[in-house]
């Protein structure tokens, strides 16, 4: 199984930006489908972005032209950069990793970090 660590995480104004990271261990990075996830107090894990091995992207509608996600398969790094930050976006976002194909369910998932925190303020 892959081994993922995020970090990035931390305390912002609304209308600033943070950068998250997931670092994956080297033998199990390749050819692997990353995604973030985020879930906030009293809700529902939610989809956030995903990107395939080829680099292909996907995102969810609330997180479009804001975040941008992206990979570097040879420093075995996915990474996340969120910009225009609203206080909606306050959740722990954890990454994780599945073999080959993007999937928005979080079950689908095989490999999970332990999660960081982002916080939004007004």
């Amino acid at each position: 199984q892959v081994q993922l660590v995020e970090s990035g995480g931390g305390l912002v104004q609304a209308g600033g930006s943070l950068r998250l990271a997931c670092a994956a261990s080297e033998r199990t990075f390749e050819n692997y489908a990353m995604g973030w996830f985020r879930q906030a107090p009293g809700k529902e894990r939610e989809f956030v972005a995903a990107i395939t091995w080829t680099k292909s992207t996907y995102y969810a509608d609330s997180v479009k032209g804001r975040f941008t996600i992206s990979r570097d398969n040879a420093k075995n790094t996915v990474y996340l950069q969120m910009n225009s930050l609203k206080p909606e976006d306050t959740a722990v976002y954890s990454c994780a990793a599945r073999r080959f194909s993007v999937s928005y369910d979080y079950t689908q998932y095989t490999s999970w970090g332990q999660g960081t925190q982002v916080t939004v303020s007004e």
